[in-house]
């Protein structure tokens, strides 16, 4: 691009504005001109250093413009003038990965403090606290500030990785029993037919089973969702053809030793088999849920690919990540 001091460079000429009167006498050199032809000379010169005179004066000037052609070459007719971007759009720019890269550390730092909590159950007060302040940096900033209407993002099935809701907790308490173990707590959403199925999957060494709730949503604003119960279904359960046992359980402080009722199970393994094949064929039992407790609305407060906080009527929170997403085994 040409600068002011460049064009200073430019070779340029001299108008001398001192006129030189010439003195025609009689002992000059006789002229070459007729006599007559002197005089319209003499104006011709005045006038020349009068249009000098006065192009010095007015000055020509030089505006300087970017343009992505070569500097030194005319513009192209019709063609538009290059618009150089402002340095706040190149900090913006640079601003989004960086912000990026402090969610991706937020995300990572929140699933690492669930460690040990059993999903909230076994959680300190001093770990809770933790959890809320990571839980509201990342709320600060949620990609998607309207999940409602990015409803291919909610879409699919989300694991539960921590609550603080007190209902959950007696159910989660249950995988504290010998032999009993809450494998996966989980809420699929459908939306195409607005539906959500909260399921709990169980397992024992004699079989696994499930409980889940089907429910119908409305979306009531960009964040919130109202959840009406529609009914509750207790899966079959699936017994095993061979049953296994550890060697022993810890219940209530104390280790017991299973070596002896795993000698007598073996002697009716036959029987269970057929057993198991015979209740695993019966449907599901269903139950409607008609009262007026089965209603409840949910407000999502962040929301990305992989991970989804969100906050219930009783000011508790659920933080649920997709199924097949890498968080799940961080």
């Amino acid at each position: 691009m040409a600068t002011v001091s460049q064009l200073n460079n430019f070779p340029c000429k001299t108008f001398l504005t001192t006129a030189h009167h010439h003195k025609f006498t009689s002992s000059s050199k006789p002229s070459i001109l007729p006599p007559n032809s002197i005089n319209p000379i003499q104006n011709s010169i005045r006038k020349s250093q009068f249009l000098t005179q006065k192009s010095i004066r007015a000055r020509p000037f030089f505006q300087v413009r970017a343009t992505d052609d070569d500097e030194w070459g005319p513009d192209k007719e019709g063609e538009e003038p290059v618009v150089t971007e402002t340095s706040g759009v190149a900090v913006a720019e640079e601003e989004k990965p960086k912000e990026v890269a402090e969610i991706e550390s937020l995300k990572k730092a929140l699933v690492d403090s669930f460690y040990g909590t059993d999903r909230g159950l076994k959680a300190t007060s001093e770990t809770r606290a933790e959890i809320v302040e990571l839980i509201t940096q990342l709320e600060a900033k949620n990609p998607t500030p309207a999940p409602t209407e990015a409803l291919p993002l909610l879409n699919g099935k989300w694991i539960l990785a921590y609550t603080s809701f007190p209902g959950l907790f007696p159910l989660l308490s249950r995988g504290q029993l010998p032999l009993v173990k809450v494998e996966e707590i989980s809420q699929t959403i459908d939306a195409e037919s607005l539906t959500v199925q909260n399921s709990v999957q169980f397992s024992g060494p004699l079989a696994s089973s499930s409980i889940s709730t089907n429910a119908k949503f409305e979306v009531r604003s960009p964040k919130r969702v109202q959840i009406k119960f529609q009914e509750g279904i207790i899966g079959t359960p699936q017994l095993t053809d061979s049953i296994v046992l550890p060697e022993n359980v810890e219940f209530l402080g104390q280790k017991i030793d299973l070596t002896p009722i795993k000698g007598l199970l073996s002697s009716v393994q036959d029987t269970a088999s057929s057993v198991a094949k015979t209740i695993s064929s019966r449907p599901p039992l269903k139950f409607s849920l008609s009262n007026s407790n089965a209603e409840s609305w949910l407000l999502t407060t962040y929301l990305d690919e992989e991970l989804r906080i969100s906050r219930g009527d009783a000011g508790s929170v659920f933080v649920l990540i997709k199924e097949g997403s890498a968080l799940l085994t961080a």
